[in-house]
């Protein structure tokens, strides 16, 4: 291997990676679920509910429902996100680290790994969220999450944990892939080295998750929808779409566009800051000698060659090998003058009729006679 690619490697392992997304996913819906709730109702295509700002739906949620109102249901979240955002970084950085063997072109990679993470990390979290969501609407029936998992499980069965599972992917493979995207974007302006930097994690951090939400928005109002089935019961993505175009019109796709992203900027900051403070703290190393994940020359930043490298190898390409030790590398007494043997030509090397020491033989053209050409005798050819 070469040493540029010792150097690429992260120095934490996929544990560590698991471990930190786990704690990372935990608390971000912790800090933020009482802006989820907000989000959700804002979503929501009831009447009582639907021209009230953000203030307004905090406040009317306490004062008519009590003060925990905000976070019931927050323990299915808990139970669901340890997980789920293990598969979901542990993947993903395995998936980055994996594709850096296939392609050299980064965005390529962070789509591609972010969408494996998605699938999975859907998977499990999707009947988790069919529960908070569930609970977080206006007068819902469920005063608890055993409740409402065996009253969504008793009237509708096992596939209303998954009934918007493929609206969910045709939302979050875009919206993390934009996420990863734009996270790594700033990784590598602010910092290449991958250095644990907080104020670099968090930055990024919320910058990703603010374009993420912004951009997908309108399939999140599908999925809140689908999820909830306020409306009765509504069972695919193309059903669910009509059905808000034809009570909201067209800006009932982007209904809670606000209270999204200002829910989804600050939880992705505290995530990939709480994220890259685990792994740095787990690893155990000094900051010099920590990586946070695989980038450098011959990973996911390729060395670039300018024009005179290129000229250069081109000229060598069919000349003898010169020795591997270079003159940076030599000791003082490789150093020392030295008698230099003659230099080889600088084109190809000749072939071994070329190199022959006889006389080269007269040129033939269309015109030379048989009579012309000397003997075998005559050009030095044994006669045995």
């Amino acid at each position: 291997m070469n040493p540029d690619d010792y150097e690429s490697l992260p120095t934490t392992s996929v544990a560590i990676n698991m471990t930190a997304g786990a704690i990372a996913g935990v608390l971000e819906h912790i800090v933020m679920y009482p802006m989820d709730s907000v989000k959700t109702r804002m979503q929501s295509l009831s009447p009582a509910t639907s021209k009230l700002n953000i203030t307004a739906t905090f406040q009317n949620m306490i004062r008519k429902e009590g003060i925990f109102r905000p976070i019931r249901g927050v323990t299915a979240v808990v139970a669901g996100a340890g997980p789920a955002h293990a598969l979901y970084f542990g993947s993903y950085e395995m998936s980055k680290e994996l594709m850096t063997k296939i392609t050299k072109h980064n965005h390529i990679n962070y789509m591609a790994s972010g969408v494996i993470a998605t699938l999975i990390h859907d998977a499990v979290s999707n009947p988790a969220e069919v529960i908070k969501q569930r609970m977080q609407m206006y007068n819902s029936p469920y005063k608890s999450v055993v409740a409402c998992l065996r009253g969504v499980y008793q009237n509708e069965g096992l596939k209303a944990f998954y009934r918007s599972y493929s609206t969910q992917l045709v939302m979050n493979i875009p919206n993390q892939t934009i996420h990863f995207t734009t996270y790594e974007f700033f990784q590598n302006r602010l910092n290449h080295e991958r250095k644990y930097n907080p104020p670099v994690h968090v930055v990024a951090g919320g910058a990703a998750g603010a374009c993420a939400a912004a951009v997908t928005t309108p399939l999140d109002v599908v999925k809140t929808l689908l999820n909830t089935q306020e409306t009765g019961l509504v069972r695919g993505m193309m059903e669910a779409i009509k059905q808000i175009y034809t009570m909201a019109g067209p800006l009932g796709f982007f209904k809670g566009l606000t209270a999204r992203v200002l829910y989804s900027m600050p939880a992705t900051a505290i995530c990939w800051s709480t994220y890259e403070f685990f792994k740095f703290y787990l690893c155990g190393l000094d900051r010099d000698q920590y990586k946070s994940t695989i980038t450098g020359k011959n990973a996911l930043q390729p060395r670039k060659i300018s024009n005179t490298d290129e000229a250069q190898l081109l000229h060598n390409a069919y000349v003898l090998p010169v020795s591997e030790t270079t003159e940076e590398t030599k000791s003082p007494k490789e150093t020392a003058p030295q008698t230099t043997p003659p230099s080889l030509p600088a084109g190809p090397i000749k072939t071994v009729c070329e190199l022959s020491t006889a006389v080269a033989a007269p040129t033939l053209n269309l015109t030379t006679r048989h009579t012309d050409v000397k003997s075998p005798f005559d050009r030095g050819f044994s006669s045995t």
